[in-house]
């Protein structure tokens, strides 16, 4: 629908009246590219079957309507089967909850500020498993500093394990306490206690499937070296071959690039692109899934209802992992800037400031576009080496 007028999104997400230096957002929702929610219930079925392929398409186009993202999310990030009926997934819904409170309860039990309205900044305990008398939590938990003490040994000694989760406590208080402090959201007490809930749940862990930090780093070099070897070779002659001037932007997927709107728009896409529907059996292992699972043995997979991501990564044979797609969209950000990298910067200090520039200046489709362009590229040397002509 070109000419057809486009919607500003920051007004879903209040930001404080005092915050002076929130990048701008570039994110607009514009009609017939953005998913609206006349487009996401016309998605479904009459037994609430998803048609995830048309879905993914209109995605990448324009985005999500703030107004059913969190629905939206539900499926990007595996949590429903696009299979599944309205029943199902109501079933599975009541199903999580219960398990929910399951875990908060038992986590309570373990340290009774989880679940209490409350969160702590400050430790509590020693790596050794010793109760620390600490002033700071008393504070913030109203509860004495003798009282703190007994309830963490009244159950006798603690397991080490328990020992390391309790010691995490207040290192998730203090990331809790600096997210996104720009939106009025996180201003109120409350919201910011239920994230502190959320992140201390005991099996709140990396998992195999999980690909960590340093091993993207390591990935990001292998990328660069092929894609853009001079630049490789200059940023490795300045100390940087290990990359981890770009910790930063896949720690936090380039949450201090972009606007907050922004953001949540570069991550729509990306979860689009990787869309597998098989995400869904890593998290579920309810007779659901095992009768879809039973049922799709033998068939061929229909590619429609994968993200173009990883529609190209199926062409790969081989047992290890695709690469995730925030790999290559931090090496699309450095190829974009590599002139500048390769003339400029005379240290890593230079590195950094160059891509720290890039604050606010960086547009998120283009950043997946640029990361689907060097993937395919990438794709195709690993293809030529596995099958030279």
């Amino acid at each position: 629908m070109r000419g057809a007028p486009s919607e500003p999104a920051d007004s879903y997400y209040e930001v404080r009246p005092d915050s002076t230096d929130v990048p701008a957002t570039r994110f607009r929702i514009k009609a017939g590219k953005t998913l609206s929610v006349r487009k996401w219930q016309a998605a479904f079925s009459s037994d609430g079957q998803l048609d995830i392929g048309k879905t993914l398409n209109r995605i990448h186009r324009g985005g999500i309507h703030p107004a059913i993202r969190g629905e939206v999310w539900e499926f990007l990030l595996g949590c429903y089967h696009p299979m599944s009926t309205f029943d199902e997934r109501k079933q599975i819904r009541q199903h999580r909850r219960a398990q929910y409170v399951r875990l908060k309860n038992e986590c309570s039990k373990m340290f009774p500020v989880v679940g209490s309205g409350k969160y702590i900044t400050a430790p509590v305990i020693t790596e050794d498993g010793q109760p620390i008398r600490n002033p700071v939590v008393a504070l913030e938990t109203n509860l004495g500093k003798t009282e703190m003490a007994k309830e963490l040994t009244s159950n006798g000694p603690l397991d080490m394990k328990v020992v390391q989760w309790m010691h995490t406590l207040h290192q998730i208080g203090l990331d809790v306490k600096r997210t996104d402090r720009t939106l009025l959201f996180y201003d109120k007490p409350e919201n910011l206690s239920k994230l502190w809930d959320i992140l201390s749940r005991g099996n709140f862990q990396c998992t195999e499937t999980f690909v960590g930090v340093q091993t993207q780093l390591s990935n990001l070099a292998t990328v660069t070296q092929v894609i853009d070897p001079k630049l490789h070779q200059h940023l490795e002659t300045l100390g940087g071959g290990n990359y981890l001037f770009a910790f930063r932007m896949l720690m936090v997927l380039f949450r201090r690039e972009f606007s907050f709107c922004d953001s949540l728009y570069l991550w729509e896409m990306m979860w689009a692109l990787e869309y597998d529907p098989d995400l869904f059996s890593l998290y579920e292992e309810l007779e659901l899934n095992m009768e879809k699972a039973e049922g799709s043995k033998g068939k061929s997979k229909p590619t429609q209802k994968y993200g173009k991501y990883e529609r190209e990564n199926m062409k790969i044979k081989s047992v290890d992992a695709p690469l995730p797609i925030s790999v290559f969209l931090v090496a699309s950000v450095l190829k974009d800037k590599s002139s500048v990298l390769l003339h400029q910067a005379r240290g890593l200090d230079d590195v950094v400031k160059i891509l720290n520039d890039m604050t606010g200046n960086l547009d998120a489709k283009k950043a997946c576009t640029g990361a689907l362009k060097l993937h395919k590229k990438y794709v195709k040397v690993l293809l030529f080496h596995c099958h030279p002509s």
